[in-house]
């Protein structure tokens, strides 16, 4: 009896130790809540989808246990969101202007993840070379005062095109979109009359034209609509083969938009305090002139611990080893130096008053 009760006794410490080991091994797993399922739930521009889409499925295979679902429905629904508490995160490439920021229950913080562009493409019978266009010819096609393709004002920047003599059909955002807000920026400098007429913003009064939500609607307008035009991020229109015009910079040459051209735009900046800043209309040879930086919306104060450290953990994965997945997507990298500020900014968030990332 002696011994049988010695046995039971040394099998059940045994036990108990195994349990321990395993409970400290899962303690160890991942970056964020151990191996605790978490999921994160984010919302909004619709500019930097591919390339948010590929770094939520990465990082799932190095993080099982983290799965972040995202909602591309334009930049104003992603600041609405955010703002009521109905997503963990949001995203915009517009800025939230100050009177959005009041309404928030607490600070938000504008976290650069990439930098795109805004191409000008368009769907014209017969033509398949690419087109070179100014910022005043766009603002007076978009102004609605260039009507047709065989326009003076184009057939003198493309002779060699044979434009033909159809009506063009402009197509423009119908949500709430950063991407809106990019282009409207750029015309704003390039043309007064834009600027005084319709001006800046996520959503404007369009003089002239068809409505597309996202960037996938005003890609599909232009995809089915013979004569048209619109205004994408980069990767849509090369996702859907659709041409991609040459815009003049401030040098006077006209630019192809690409990684190097989207990286000039870029070069040098050193961003303010609040990381956001318009880089449209930049000086520099080469430089494409609608560009722009888009962000992350992540609040300073966690009310969940988890989940807070499980956002601050993505995001600085993302402007770290997630760059490595930009330019196979038509994106650029950050820069080093915005690298450096937005690391700084990272490690201010906490979740009660203890900072989520070291």
């Amino acid at each position: 009896m002696t011994t049988r009760r010695t046995l039971l006794i040394l099998v059940a410490l045994a036990s108990f130790a195994l349990v321990g080991c395993k409970h400290s091994s899962d303690k160890s797993q991942g970056s964020s809540g151990g191996s605790k399922n978490i999921t994160l739930n984010g919302a909004g521009a619709t500019f930097p989808f591919p390339l948010y889409s590929k770094w939520t499925s990465e990082y799932n295979k190095l993080h099982p246990n983290i799965r972040i679902n995202y909602q591309s429905i334009g930049s104003g629904g992603g600041i609405r969101q955010i703002t009521a508490g109905t997503v963990d995160f949001g995203a915009s490439d517009a800025p939230m202007k100050p009177a959005e920021e009041k309404k928030a229950p607490g600070k938000l913080f504008h976290i650069p993840t990439t930098i795109g562009a805004v191409v000008i493409t368009y769907n014209i019978p017969g033509v398949t070379g690419t087109l070179k266009l100014t910022g005043d010819v766009i603002g007076n096609i978009y102004l609605g005062k260039i009507k047709k393709w065989n326009d003076k004002a184009l057939t003198d920047l493309n002779p060699d095109a044979k434009l033909p003599d159809t009506d063009i059909s402009v197509v423009h955002r119908t949500d709430g979109s950063g991407t809106t807000n990019v282009f409207t920026d750029y015309l704003a400098k390039v043309s007064p009359e834009w600027k005084d007429k319709v001006g800046v913003g996520k959503s404007v009064n369009w003089p002239a034209g068809l409505g597309g939500k996202g960037n996938e609607g005003v890609t599909g307008q232009v995809k089915t609509n013979p004569g048209s035009i619109g205004y994408v991020e980069l990767a849509y229109a090369i996702q859907n083969k659709l041409p991609v015009a040459l815009i003049k910079d401030k040098a006077g040459d006209f630019v192809k938009p690409g990684i190097a051209a989207i990286t000039k735009a870029a070069a040098g900046v050193k961003l303010p305090e609040s990381l956001h800043i318009s880089i449209t209309d930049p000086e520099g040879k080469g430089a494409y002139p609608i560009c722009s930086f888009t962000y992350l919306l992540l609040y300073e104060n966690a009310k969940d611990p988890v989940k807070g450290k499980a956002i601050a953990d993505f995001a600085w994965w993302g402007i770290h080893d997630g760059q490595k997945f930009s330019n196979a997507l038509d994106y650029a990298p950050l820069p080093d130096s915005v690298v450096k500020q937005i690391e700084t900014r990272l490690k201010m968030l906490k979740a009660n008053g203890k900072p989520l990332l070291k």
